[in-house]
């Protein structure tokens, strides 16, 4: 399609924004129009506080999600299992909550949990109750008859709770809690980890039962390690040494290595390992270099994540929480507050040393009015408007070719990437090789914007490429939080392109740099580009120039959400 493209000076209009000041609050209502940062394509229910994914699993053709929902208010507590149900991941219709406080094991609150298939196609769900004591203790629920492909109905076990906090086992009644997904064991019986903590070690409490219903509680956990805290939704899964097929989380052979993941309490991220399981002492062993949590899903704000096999496209998904960037008062007023990633289909780079992560393609059937960029260099100092595009609800994937490696800055140091971000951003300090990448969420003037960027930079004798997510000009409203966030990723510019594919949703920017070795979300709430006075820039503010070899973009169609 034909589209206009106008280049200008980076420089001359960044240097012209600073000292603009001024909030331009708005006032929410109902209207879609009135509601700007309401997202059309990431699942959210019409209104009131999400958290964790729970669950989920593929059921009679149907995707089930659960999750922490308060029926009552945009702010956390009341905590019910909400419950919806999709064919492709994409669009969602919600039934009624799944688990609901009905017990003395879950009066005070049904939190986090996950879905096993057991024999015969049978789901269970091992949960967190609150009892009338506020202790934390698991729970099961089953679904109330197998042939209802909507799983309406779930029944609560008459043993509940099936693991408690007893003066025997030590266990912190406070810090106890989110079973995962359980896998069968060589001796045919299930294993269960629960997270945890004894004062500052952070473990995974193992569990084991021949029916699923009587559990003891092995001698030690599946791993700990000093000094993390404590360990909320852990999740155990294998994942194959070769390819992008998922396997069933009870799979452990020559042919797979397995993942542990945790949600640490105390930083708000989650982390992950990989390494080998040894069934017959049920112990996990993290690979060498990598016996400290450094790895995570995701360098933004995502938080509770949780995989599930996907028996029909064998696959292993992810689906991750991103809580709001702004006040209370804020999502008070518009009367909602969190949100869920686009769900991630998951697997092992074959590096060995990391996860890869990419959108499911399912999200591709959303994608209207394409927009295509011929290759061209990108002189340093410039950019190009991107018109013809949604550019507050849109699928933009971009490729990047540097030729002038020598131009890269040196790095003395090691440097946190986020720090560096946060240090050179994609306005302040130029480099030879970047920042380039894209601007979204962008006003007219670029008074707002949000950067999505690569730098590269020269370290002992190798390149290292910077991925960075930059919030801090992406809203007039300093009331939000302005974090920027980065990573490294693992690309060698020498060999490969680098390449972004981000996802813009009304308040959401979800990116994925080095084809999905690294990850960032943010939230912004600009109170300038909003609907359709939002742009969109592909930009170099380095002094070197870079070829864009790839540009495509699309606009997003509104997911069927209610």
């Amino acid at each position: 399609m034909t589209m206009f493209i106008s280049t200008i000076s980076l420089f001359t209009l960044f240097s012209a924004i600073y000292g603009t000041a001024a909030t331009n609050l708005h006032t929410f209502s109902s209207d879609s129009y009135n509601q700007p940062y309401r997202t059309a394509y990431h699942f959210q229910p019409p209104k009131n506080w999400i958290n964790d994914p729970n669950g989920p699993l593929r059921y009679g053709g149907l995707y089930h999600l659960f999750y922490q929902y308060n029926p009552k208010g945009a702010v956390w507590g009341n905590i019910v299992w909400a419950h919806s149900v999709s064919k492709d991941l994409v669009n969602w219709t919600p039934l009624d909550p799944a688990i609901f406080p009905s017990q003395p094991s879950d009066i005070n609150g049904c939190w986090s949990g996950s879905a096993t298939v057991l024999p015969g196609n049978k789901p269970a769900i091992l949960y967190t109750g609150i009892n009338p004591l506020n202790q934390q203790v698991q729970n099961m629920a089953k679904p109330k008859n197998l042939s209802d492909p909507f799983l309406r109905e779930w029944v609560k076990s008459t043993k509940n709770p099936l693991m408690a906090p007893t003066s025997a086992n030590e266990i912190n009644s406070s810090s106890f809690r989110d079973p995962s997904t359980a896998w069968l064991g060589q001796d045919g019986h299930w294993r269960v980890l629960v997270g945890s903590k004894r004062r500052s070690r952070g473990m995974a409490l193992l569990y084991r039962s021949k029916d699923f219903s009587d559990w003891v509680q092995a001698k030690h956990p599946l791993h700990s390690t000093l000094g993390s805290g404590m360990w909320e939704c852990p999740d155990f899964f294998p994942v194959l040494k070769n390819g992008q097929l998922g396997v069933d989380t009870s799979v452990n052979d020559d042919y797979v290595r397995h993942v542990l993941k945790v949600s640490l309490d105390d930083k708000k991220h989650d982390y992950y390992m990989i390494g080998s399981y040894n069934g017959a002492r049920d112990r996990f062993i993290p690979d060498k270099g990598f016996e400290e949590f450094v790895l995570r899903y995701d360098y933004g704000k995502y938080y509770a994540s949780k995989t599930f096999f996907d028996d029909g496209e064998k696959r292993r998904v992810l689906l991750g929480w991103v809580n709001e960037s702004s006040s209370v008062a804020d999502d008070i007023k518009k009367g909602w507050s969190g949100i869920h990633t686009i769900p991630r289909a998951i697997w092992l780079h074959k590096s060995g040393k990391q996860l890869v992560q990419w959108p499911v393609e399912e999200i591709k059937k959303l994608r209207e009015k394409p927009v295509n960029l011929s290759p061209q260099t990108l002189k340093g100092g410039k950019f190009l408007q991107i018109n013809g595009v949604t550019a507050t609800q849109a699928d933009v994937e971009i490729s990047f070719e540097v030729s002038e490696l020598g131009r890269a800055e040196k790095l003395k140091y090691w440097t946190d990437p986020q720090i560096l971000c946060s240090r050179k951003g994609s306005s302040s300090l130029r480099s030879g090789l970047g920042p380039f990448g894209l601007l979204v969420f962008a006003s007219e003037g670029l008074q707002e914007f949000t950067s999505v960027f690569f730098t590269i930079f020269r370290y002992q004798q190798k390149y290292l490429v910077l991925l960075c997510s930059d919030q801090s000009r992406s809203s007039l409203n300093k009331n939000n939080d302005l974090t920027t966030y980065g990573t490294f990723v693992d690309v060698n510019p020498l060999k490969e392109k680098l390449s972004l594919r981000t996802l813009v949703d009304h308040s959401v920017v979800e990116s994925f740099g080095g084809e999905g070795r690294g990850c960032i979300t943010a939230r912004v709430y600009p109170t300038l580009a909003i609907n359709d006075k939002a742009q969109i820039y592909a930009f170099n503010n380095g002094t070197a120039d870079v070829k864009i070899t790839r540009f495509s973009a699309w606009s997003m169609k509104k997911a069927h959400i209610k």
